[in-house]
């Protein structure tokens, strides 16, 4: 008979998924007498899909917890820093708004949205609540040289290579935790008589058994979807982006500013996101084929790039249907990363889903295969409600826009096209700002100041907006943003140039 105890965890794939799937596991789950032994098995020559180059700032917790000092995923990632999303042109084409990862003062506890609505004139939302915004446009950092590593002045998350990240990731586990490492094609899947997955045969002859599988297998989901045949739940008539072209370009400057946000231009038929690396930049072009050909969104690329000299590489094609499984977690399997869901790169979701749901297994770790099918119901139903708020999240950034100049924008501001739930909030926040209300769960994908950011950042004002506050808190709210422009000021003279303080904390040491 089979040992109910879960021991043996195999991960299949790797890539950010595998690699942060196995050594979450192994730093916090393989010490101990009950040590869990954690295997991945990857094909060899297995090419990234690679858009994951931002992170949130739940990286730096991720990164401290596997032991991993930030000084060596700035040097060997070619890491910066990210500090939130510059959003150009999404409400009516000339429009500049900011979503930053810092919380405003005081929020949650005084009425902020109330104070700025009566303020004349009313200024950009997210400058009137924090700093953030004109620091990232100053090209300032998020802490100093003597901020210890991954704690923050201002919250922050990363940008890096991730053809780079992975491979520091997988040094680390192998030498650091312990992982064990096979390189091999998977020939066939056995099951157990039951229908658990039992064990994955190798073309080389390996029978490589394990307890618990994790599938990070990408978009091909050969153990969640091929094998356990858990059916796909596309999102495409809510948002529509399939495809992508992406691209890899110098600097017009090596030794310019360096941005510390994500940059996201819209444009007719979809929008353009720009990341700024120390070394160069990576660019590319969202599209949906119902709304824009190929050769249209390589036009809208290029026109993108032409005046900022950035030469004529030619970009990649990236396919996906925008979606998620059914269920996340099917008899003894786990799908992560790509082989569970993906939308599109917009706010920069994909690493934080991987880091949420390998924490969540860690937390909630069954011990036998008596709790397994527990656990997977809790994290079913944590990870669909998760992934119904993500698509919420996003589609908020489409359906506000006043865009009208193309059937793609026309298309996104149809009220048919809009989920439920976010038309009932969208008719409460007409009425009183996002707060923690809406909100339930306790490990929220997004805080209800991200929802502000881009409700007030995308003009959504109505008479009732502010919500009613007392007067003592308003007044307390209305000295809270007057003297932002004085603690704003203070924060560009304390921080450093961005470019300057990584190449600082890479140099040496």
């Amino acid at each position: 008979m089979r040992s109910a105890r879960i021991q043996e965890v195999l991960i299949l794939g790797g890539g950010s998924a595998g690699w942060l799937a196995a050594a979450l596991l192994a730093a916090e789950r393989g010490q101990g007498e009950d040590a869990l032994r954690v295997t991945l098995v990857e094909s060899p020559n297995t090419p990234p899909i690679g858009v994951g180059e931002g992170t949130w700032p739940t990286m730096r917790d991720t990164l401290r917890r596997i032991g991993l000092s930030e000084r060596d995923l700035l040097r060997h990632a070619d890491a910066a820093f990210k500090q939130g999303s510059r959003f150009v042109g999404w409400r009516n084409g000339q429009d500049v708004y900011h979503h930053p990862f810092s919380l405003p003062q005081g929020h949650g506890e005084l009425p902020l949205v109330a104070a700025w609505a009566a303020a004349t004139p009313r200024s950009d939302f997210a400058a009137a609540v924090g700093p953030q915004p004109a620091v990232c446009l100053a090209a300032r950092a998020p802490k100093q040289s003597s901020t210890p590593d991954y704690a923050a002045v201002l919250n922050y998350g990363y940008h890096f290579d991730a053809g780079r990240f992975v491979p520091l990731l997988q040094r680390h586990a192998v030498q650091h935790l312990g992982v064990r490492h096979h390189v091999a094609h998977v020939q066939r899947v056995e099951r157990h008589t039951d229908g658990d997955l039992a064990a994955l045969h190798t073309e080389a002859g390996e029978r490589l058994a394990a307890d618990l599988f994790i599938d990070c297998s990408g978009l091909q989901a050969r153990l969640i979807g091929q094998e356990l045949g858990v059916p796909w739940v596309s999102q495409r008539g809510v948002l529509f982006n399939d495809r992508a072209l992406a691209v890899q370009v110098p600097h017009a400057d090596p030794q310019g500013p360096l941005a510390s946000q994500t940059l996201a231009t819209a444009h007719s038929q979809g929008w353009i996101w720009e990341i700024g690396l120390p070394t160069r930049r990576g660019v590319g072009c969202v599209f949906a084929r119902d709304f824009a050909t190929e050769a249209q969104a390589h036009d809208a690329l290029q026109t993108y790039l032409a005046p900022q000299g950035s030469g004529s590489a030619e970009p990649r094609l990236i396919r996906f249907d925008p979606g998620h499984r059914a269920r996340f977690w099917e008899r003894n399997c786990l799908a992560v990363g790509l082989a569970g869901g993906f939308i599109e790169p917009l706010e920069a979701s994909a690493l934080a889903l991987i880091e949420l749901s390998v924490q969540q297994l860690c937390d909630d770790f069954p011990t036998d295969r008596a709790a397994m099918d527990t656990v997977a119901r809790r994290m079913n139903d944590t990870l669909d409600y998760r992934w119904g708020r993500l698509v919420e999240f996003l589609k908020l950034h489409y359906v506000l826009s006043e865009r009208s100049d193309s059937a793609y924008w026309r298309a996104h501001r149809d009220p048919s096209s809009c989920p439920e739930r976010l038309r009932e909030q969208l008719q409460l926040w007409a009425h009183r700002p996002p707060s923690r209300r809406d909100l339930p769960m306790a490990e929220e994908l997004f805080p209800s100041a991200s929802y502000q950011y881009v409700l007030y950042g995308m003009g959504f004002a109505t008479p009732g907006m502010g919500g009613p506050a007392r007067p003592d808190e308003q007044r307390a709210a209305q000295a809270l943003l007057a003297d932002q422009p004085a603690r704003t000021q203070r924060l560009l003279a304390a921080l450093p140039d961005h470019r300057r303080l990584l190449q600082e904390l890479t140099q040496g040491h």
